[in-house]
């Protein structure tokens, strides 16, 4: 469901701050655009899905730009309107996700991680709400990840998994466990 209205914009930004560990009503955003760099881009990230949804050109293009700028600044390549609300990125590193993902609520990825299309395809992985995606994972191809999966760390996922609350992990990628994805994502309900 991509920001349409401002009660959306808001949603968005106090699911994402708080699984950031941040009170988003607590924030002041002059000192967030120089403590916090990834608060920042997420801001920036909402704000230009926002404006674009809307189809604002000049705020769009205007909040766009500075997106792009401190996207490459963390090493991300994160397109607009991909992940839903409460999206955590605990550290800045490389990050590239295809424009045609679509990831769910409540997705925790970490660094070197690359979730794209395979073989010249533009379909892109579809990915569920409550996912953790480990440091390194490589997601790619048409395929769909359930809700309420952790993906370990330097994974490989080629194929899909319609099996919720479970861990997956390996080259290729294989169940690993059944667990409760509530002990890795503290934030959700």
């Amino acid at each position: 469901m991509p920001i349409q209205h401002k009660k959306d914009l808001k949603q968005y930004l106090v699911q994402d701050f708080r699984a950031n560990g941040v009170s988003f009503s607590n924030v002041r955003l002059p000192k967030l655009f120089f403590k916090n760099r990834i608060l920042f881009f997420m801001w920036l990230m909402r704000m230009s899905e926002f404006h674009k949804n809307r189809k604002n050109k000049i705020r769009y293009v205007l909040f766009y730009l500075k997106y792009r700028k401190v996207s490459r600044e963390l090493g991300f390549s994160i397109p607009l309107n991909v992940f839903g609300p409460g999206l955590a990125i605990p550290h800045y590193g490389t990050i590239v996700v295809n424009g045609n993902t679509r990831v769910g609520a409540n997705c925790r990825i970490q660094t070197s991680t690359n979730i794209g299309a395979s073989g010249g395809s533009t379909k892109a992985p579809q990915i569920g709400d409550n996912v953790y995606i480990g440091p390194g994972v490589k997601i790619y191809g048409e395929i769909t990840l359930a809700n309420n999966i952790a993906v370990a760390a330097n994974a490989a996922v080629g194929s899909s998994f319609e099996e919720e609350n479970i861990m997956i992990g390996g080259v290729p990628a294989k169940k690993i466990k059944t667990i409760d994805i509530k002990q890795i994502i503290k934030h959700i309900d």
